[in-house]
């Protein structure tokens, strides 16, 4: 079994940044793939970003695409998302979670708590 710590949310303003990350255990991480999600309210949760295990590969989505960036550790076994030129539209609570392969977005774990962020204008 693995689990999944998110940290690093908090409050920004528009145009800042945050660096989240996903601090995993268990034998089995380095096996899948990592993605990020996030729910805003009254939202279902989406897609934000996948990673390969490896590192090389990676997928976003298109509301994010050129100010997010994924990147992953497997000597920490911790993900990471970098959030760069936020907008209040990304205000949500972002989690992470395990996939097959990083073109494939469903979650294979339970969702944790993530962590909140919330981005004013």
């Amino acid at each position: 079994q693995v689990q999944l710590v998110e940290s690093g949310g908090g409050l920004v303003q528009a145009g800042g940044s945050l660096r989240l990350s996903c601090a995993a255990s268990g034998r089995t991480f380095s096996t899948y793939a990592m993605g990020w999600f996030r729910q805003a309210p009254g939202k279902e949760r989406g897609f934000v970003a996948a990673i390969s295990r490896s590192g090389t590969n990676t997928r976003y989505a298109d509301s994010v695409k050129g100010r997010f960036t994924i990147s992953i550790d497997n000597r920490k076994n911790t993900v990471y998302l970098q959030m760069n030129s936020l907008k209040p539209e990304d205000t949500a609570v972002y989690y992470c979670n395990l996939l097959n392969y990083y073109i494939d977005s469903r979650p294979l774990s339970s969702w944790g708590q993530g962590t909140r962020v919330t981005v004013s204008s």
